[in-house]
């Protein structure tokens, strides 16, 4: 805790002393990351809609849905064997507990057999711990299989990358976190594309990003790609999310 200090004294007087070990107190709001307003989504929301409205996603399909490294994803590349195509539901910034908080309007409301979901990666870069996280993780795999019991979902692990390499330590604290939790469910998968970015200096391959350091080149998303794949339904399969009808 920054210490406060009287000039040429260095003692505080009582009555500051009590509010500052009062405003220091373990669970004040001062020492936790600041939540995103709820609301601050609202026009890529409302883009979705029209889009739902514009051309309904049938059920059985496939959504992906997360942060920008799903929203900059050109799905219908990577995947074409897909048809359609797996529907992008990923909106630039988002935290994991965004994916979690608008979960109907995203991914319910579509009743996909499968979602993929890239998110926590700006949750650690905001402050919240691994536990955390991980937390919002298992919230909204249950609210997922609240309403649909049979569908499959895959979290790609959050990446080490060049800008955010100083957090990594926390990333892997909680994608082991999250890999537990998809140990313990047949119908969730931890999708490690940890270590197949991990170049033999130890450190985030650079050939992997944009000039940020932060988000995928189509190198990139061909390795994602690659290892996502065999945790994908097979796309020749009959389209169906095989959960009860609401």
């Amino acid at each position: 805790m920054r210490r406060f200090q009287k000039r040429p004294s260095g003692v505080l007087p009582q009555a500051a002393l009590i509010a500052v070990a009062a405003w220091a107190m373990p669970g004040e709001s001062a020492a936790q990351p600041v939540q995103p307003a709820p609301d601050r989504w609202a026009d890529a929301l409302h883009a979705f809609g029209e889009q739902d409205a514009a051309k309904p996603c049938p059920a059985g399909g496939v959504v992906f849905v997360g942060s920008s490294s799903i929203r900059l994803w050109d799905l219908p590349r990577s995947f074409p064997e897909f048809q359609p195509p797996p529907l992008n539901r990923g909106f630039g910034g988002s935290e994991l507990s965004d994916s979690l908080r608008h979960a109907e309007r995203l991914v319910l409301r579509h009743r996909p057999r499968a979602v993929v979901m890239y998110a926590g990666d700006n949750d650690i870069a905001g402050g919240k711990s691994a536990a955390v996280v991980a937390a919002d993780f298992r919230s909204f795999a249950e609210r997922l299989h609240d309403r649909l019991p049979k569908t499959k979902l895959a979290y790609l692990a959050i990446k080490p990358s060049l800008a955010r390499w100083r957090l990594a330590c926390e990333m892997r604290k909680a994608n082991a976190l999250i890999a537990k939790a998809c140990d313990a469910d047949a119908r969730l998968t931890f999708v490690d594309i940890w270590s197949p970015m991990i170049g033999a200096d130890g450190r985030p391959r650079r050939d992997l990003f944009v000039e940020d350091g932060l988000h995928l080149n189509p190198a990139g998303y061909r390795l994602w790609a690659k290892v996502l794949r065999p945790f994908l339904p097979a796309p020749n399969a009959k389209v169906s999310s095989g959960n009860p009808e609401p």
